[in-house]
């Protein structure tokens, strides 16, 4: 396996332009883009995302992936008709979307269940493979390498235990198989910050655990921080790293471990940060400083586990 770095686009979203993002990127040796997906992605004309590929290898900088960021996917598991209907085509777009931008990947967390009808979720989660199926068809067609969902952090967003990740994609890969040349496979795009901890606030299943469990289904995953219940998510400056509880050096041991347990040859993994408080003259500009002490952390720790696994 050959393992690379990358940047999730979410902290520029009305603050920077792409342009300001790609050329901190070319500063600091990052090529892969994760696109996080915004308010206007699933309505902006085609022309719109070709302009932004060409200006990407402008900066020698590959959109390699396109993922939801704020959870507006999660129709499957209303329960609602018209939500249901909504999620549909907007998933499709967002596959039109990664088809014109040549990216490998899109994807997103299934959805939520109601916290009030907790006993929808078996048939939130049918609803969702179901369409996951023929979506996966329809990213065959359209030219993408796989499909993408990432585990969470609570039991209304399945999948967030070992079990249920392997219910999920036992499900999707016996699909693929069995209709290989009409559809792409799905994968997981894993974060290492993501545990499951109950109502009580109690880890029930700590982050590596969850991390591991999905390797075998695993092509990318977000790089991020978060405290011990994984309440809050942050960066990896060396104040945060004191506060945090991802420890970079047991990741990358994990993954040499795992090496031959990867279902993709080429992983990345993406940094993924909120960046400060959006919107205010006295933190915006705060985001470069951040996204660098985080990437320079990233360049140092896994430099070595790059060539160990090549």
């Amino acid at each position: 396996m050959n393992l690379e770095l990358g940047i999730k686009s979410d902290p520029i979203e009305y603050r920077f332009s792409y342009s300001w993002l790609f050329s901190l990127m070319r500063r600091n040796g990052i090529r892969n883009l994760q696109l996080g997906s915004f308010f206007e992605l699933y309505w902006l004309p085609d022309d719109y995302y070709i302009e932004l590929k060409e200006e990407a290898a402008f900066f020698n900088v590959t959109i390699r992936s396109l993922f939801t960021a704020h959870r507006e996917l999660g129709g499957f598991f209303s329960g609602n008709k018209y939500l249901e209907k909504a999620a549909r085509k907007n998933y499709e777009r967002l596959i039109e979307v990664a088809s014109i931008l040549g990216a490998e990947y899109a994807g997103s967390n299934p959805g939520a269940v109601y916290r009030d009808r907790m006993h929808e979720k078996p048939v939130g989660l049918q609803c969702y493979l179901d369409n996951m199926k023929e979506l996966m068809m329809y990213a065959r067609s359209l030219g993408l390498g796989g499909l993408t969902i990432e585990p969470m952090s609570c039991s209304a967003e399945p999948p967030s235990t070992p079990d249920e990740i392997e219910e999920v994609m036992t499900s999707l890969h016996a699909f693929h198989k069995k209709n290989g040349e009409k559809s792409c496979p799905a994968y997981i795009c894993g974060d290492i910050s993501h545990g499951y901890a109950d109502r009580y606030g109690k880890v029930v299943h700590e982050h590596s655990e969850l991390f591991q469990a999905a390797i075998p289904w695993m092509c990318e995953f977000h790089i991020k921080n978060t405290d011990r219940t994984y309440g809050s998510t942050f960066g990896f400056s060396a104040a945060e790293r004191k506060q945090g509880i991802i420890d970079l050096h047991h990741l990358s041991k994990i993954i040499s471990k795992n090496h031959g347990s990867w279902p993709v040859e080429n992983i990345v993994g993406y940094l993924e940060i909120n960046g400060p408080k959006l919107g205010r003259d006295y933190s915006d500009y705060l985001l470069e400083e951040q996204l660098v002490s985080s990437i320079d952390y990233l360049h140092t720790v896994f430099s070595g586990v790059k060539e160990e696994v090549k």
